[in-house]
């Protein structure tokens, strides 16, 4: 598979996820409005904690799908259905043990919810009923959405798209729907989420079979012979399986020790701006996603100098793209809240402030996570566990005192050690062989241009005379000024400075060109 390929698949995949995106941006906003105004905050915060609940449960997923994802790369390269059929067969017969494990798991939650949620003064069964949709979800995860491992690290995400997410869609507009013009909204709310997770299913295994017929059929047997065929796959499981633990920490704690350090009203006005963060995002993410089966598929190919020249340009493209994300939460989410769902919601500066700084480490970080993902590099579980350790260290100590400030400066310190400080030597010096100073030097020269910039792009917003929080039309066109003013002026600052973004805007030139 050639680069140009590579690029055409990532383009695909993008401009499918960019629909998906607008879609789902717009009816989230709305059915999260919809559902505090009709429902309440309180009944918000205890889906959000539940949530949270559950991803503790599903850190014993071990990161399998990580790690089968790299190693799925090479065979899809060499077109290998057979290596390709036993790496899904084994990782079918590893989920399935999951699922058994999360089952156990919920039962003894569920014993203990009284205890959990005894100051809350919404009804028990919300609670039970609620975290049983979510449980199903995450089961059929296990059971029948695990395949789409194989779609991702072919370059088809936009099937994925097209046959899974979709259907939530529809799912959140009629979950709209329910609450607006029926006497039983938060009823009809849990029997949409549990019935299109199943059709969503459905859809996505007919899709998964249809392409890979040769794998459409996986069984558990023989999978003691796999495990012994692939000892490299269960070296690997055990060692991202710390990594696992780190990002629980890093994402799911927070919902959880703000329940426990203040309210739940204080994890709706969090969970809402993460809501706005989350979506933006996944937008990202989903644009990227393509991009990383490409540099997989790179890595196989086993050309040094294009792997290099590949890696600044992608470093170069997720600091512009970090940059222009964090900008735009900064300044513009706070006065979108008192549109959305009142002024009572917003949060304070210090908070949002971290929450921004902790959305740029996680958005540039990829570019290093990954060729670390293509190169099955792991090993360094001692990383994660320093991470987790400093992050709910600080965050259980600075919470009791600070509140949510606190739980948020114990992510970002754990981030600025262990993403920004070891992650980039453990690739270029252990896994590349590479001089890191390179990287460096890049680093910092995209962060001074990003700051200045930043720091400016505020001060002129603050000279605007407009108040983005009064109305629609003052909130688009205080957005529209401020980051028409700050995109052009990164893309061109980052474009001196930056071969990197020299390289990717070449790139984007031509594939428009193109189309």
């Amino acid at each position: 598979m050639g680069g140009e390929t590579r690029t055409q698949n990532s383009v695909r995949n993008g401009i499918y996820a960019l629909v998906f995106y607008v879609l789902n941006l717009i009816l989230g906003f709305v059915s999260r409005r919809v559902f505090i105004l009709r429902l309440g905050a309180e009944l918000q915060g205890l889906n959000a904690t539940l949530s949270s609940i559950l991803e503790f449960l599903n850190i014993a997923e071990l990161g399998i799908g990580t790690v089968l994802a790299s190693l799925l790369y090479k065979p899809l390269f060499d077109k290998d259905e057979q290596k390709v059929s036993e790496l899904i067969a084994l990782m079918g017969w590893a989920y399935r043990r999951i699922a058994y494990f999360i089952i156990a798991g919920a039962v003894v939650v569920m014993a203990f919810m009284p205890r959990i949620f005894a100051e809350t003064t919404l009804p028990l069964w919300y609670a039970y009923a609620t975290f049983l949709v979510y449980l199903l979800a995450s089961l059929l995860s296990y059971f029948v959405n695990y395949k789409q491992t194989l779609l991702s690290a072919d370059q088809k995400e936009y099937k994925i798209t097209v046959a899974y997410r979709f259907p939530l869609i529809i799912k959140m507009g009629l979950q709209i729907l329910a609450i607006l013009y029926t006497d039983y909204g938060y009823e009809w709310w849990l029997f949409l989420t549990a019935a299109m997770a199943i059709v969503s299913s459905v859809m996505l295994s007919r899709t998964v079979r249809k392409d890979y017929p040769y794998v459409a059929k996986v069984s558990s047997r023989g999978a003691g012979v796999l495990i012994k065929k692939y000892p490299e796959a269960v070296k690997k499981v055990k060692q991202c399986f710390v990594h696992r633990i780190a990002g629980f920490f890093q994402y799911q704690s927070v919902p959880i020790l703000t329940y426990k350090f203040a309210s739940l009203v204080v994890v709706t006005m969090y969970t809402n701006y993460m809501m706005i963060v989350m979506g933006v995002n996944m937008l990202v993410n989903a644009l990227m996603n393509g991009i990383q089966a490409g540099v997989g598929n790179l890595v196989a190919e086993g050309d040094r100098e294009k792997k290099l020249s590949v890696f600044y340009e992608l470093f170069s493209l997720r600091m512009f793209i970090a940059a222009v994300v964090c900008f735009g939460i900064y300044t513009l989410s706070s006065p979108f809240v008192t549109l959305w769902v009142g002024g009572y919601l917003v949060i304070d500066n210090l908070s949002l402030g971290l929450i921004t700084a902790i959305l740029f480490i996680n958005i540039s970080r990829s570019a290093v996570e990954s060729y670390l993902y293509a190169h099955g590099m792991f090993q360094d579980i001692w990383a994660p566990a320093t991470e987790a350790a400093i992050n709910i260290g600080l965050a259980v100590l600075l919470g009791s005192m600070m509140g949510l400030p606190g739980i948020l400066i114990g992510s970002l310190v754990s981030l600025l050690v262990i993403v920004l400080g070891w992650k980039p030597y453990f690739l270029f010096k252990i896994g590349m062989k590479e001089s890191l100073s390179r990287y460096w030097v890049n680093y910092i020269k995209h962060i001074v241009v990003i700051g200045v910039l930043f720091v400016g792009g505020v001060k002129l917003l603050e000279l605007l005379p407009i108040d983005p929080s009064v109305s629609v039309i003052g909130f688009l066109a205080y957005g529209a000024i401020g980051m028409t003013v700050f995109v052009v002026a990164l893309c061109g600052m980052l474009s001196l400075v930056s071969r990197g973004m020299r390289d990717a805007v070449v790139r984007m030139r031509h594939i428009i060109l193109r189309r």
